[in-house]
């Protein structure tokens, strides 16, 4: 595996996206009210890994929000976009999709897709999440394995990989002390994974490139045995403190190195951005 490979999947998910989403999956509250975003927001952000000390620009991420209607009812689609530099594509060509549409009332994921491109190897997943027969109806298609249709027995507040970052996006930190342990749910793979995150308080960060100061709130991903990362890697996550929650920067440190996502740009907020030190 070439050192593209290693920072643009782990295990066949986008460690650059996958930062962002797993590290921000804090929400074990189901019935969340969203207070953070709004349909027309986009966020971009770069991503960079670490090789042999100098920090290289590999891709960049999109997430963007939408109104739509779903099953006759006003609804909101999530999308998250996540590629490499075209001057990258000769080692590796990423073009990945994550796709969820929710109910904006309880943010809950109705249903979900990852389209994943990732050099020859091509997955597609699909999650319908029904929940007066409380199953998740899900289709696999993944690289050269036979397809997979499965229903799999819905847990509480199970949800996809992209719902659980806008989710994470209204939970009230002000309830956790540092150390607190916050436990979430995602399905990957067919797969429902128990984690949590450790919440490790306030602090003030500056971004690269853009120079830009922010005051953050700051938590650890522990991924407990089983989940999509091996044991020993280290994560760590900043969030802007205050009303918009949005993630600025993530880093985690692999076996090979550093990788890193940061901010680049963001449009259409709910809120202004007060967390920025000016």
């Amino acid at each position: 595996m070439n050192f593209f490979s290693m920072f643009f999947s782990q295990r066949r998910v986008p460690v650059f996206v996958l930062l962002l989403f797993v590290t921000a999956s804090i929400s074990a509250q189901c019935d969340a009210r969203n207070a953070a975003f709004t349909a027309g927001e986009r966020l971009t952000y770069q991503a960079y890994y670490n090789w042999h000390f100098i920090w290289v620009n590999g891709g960049e991420v999109l997430f963007k929000t939408d109104p739509i209607t779903y099953r006759q009812k006003p609804a909101m689609k999530l999308t998250a976009l996540a590629k490499t530099h075209k001057k990258y594509d000769v080692l590796l060509t990423i073009r990945d999709t994550f796709i969820a549409i929710i109910d904006t009332s309880r943010l809950e994921p109705l249903w979900s897709a990852r389209s994943v491109k990732e050099g020859s190897y091509v997955a597609n997943e699909y999650y319908r999440f029904d929940y007066d027969k409380k199953q998740i109806v899900t289709s696999l298609k993944v690289d050269k394995k036979p397809d997979r249709n499965l229903t799999v027995p819905m847990k509480e507040c199970t949800m996809d990989l992209l719902t659980m970052v806008y989710k994470a996006r209204n939970i009230d930190f002000s309830k956790y002390r540092t150390s607190d342990k916050i436990p979430t749910r995602m399905i990957v793979d067919g797969v429902i994974h128990d984690l949590y995150i450790t919440y490790l308080g306030k602090e003030i960060i500056k971004t690269k490139d853009q120079n830009r100061t922010f005051r953050c709130i700051k938590f650890k991903p522990m991924l407990m045995k089983g989940t999509l990362f091996d044991a020993g890697e280290d994560m760590t996550v900043w969030v802007t403190d205050d009303a918009n929650r949005i993630p600025v920067m993530v880093e985690a440190k692999i076996t090979i190195g550093s990788v890193k996502a940061i901010l680049f740009d963001a449009k259409g907020l709910r809120h202004p951005i007060t967390a920025e030190v000016k």
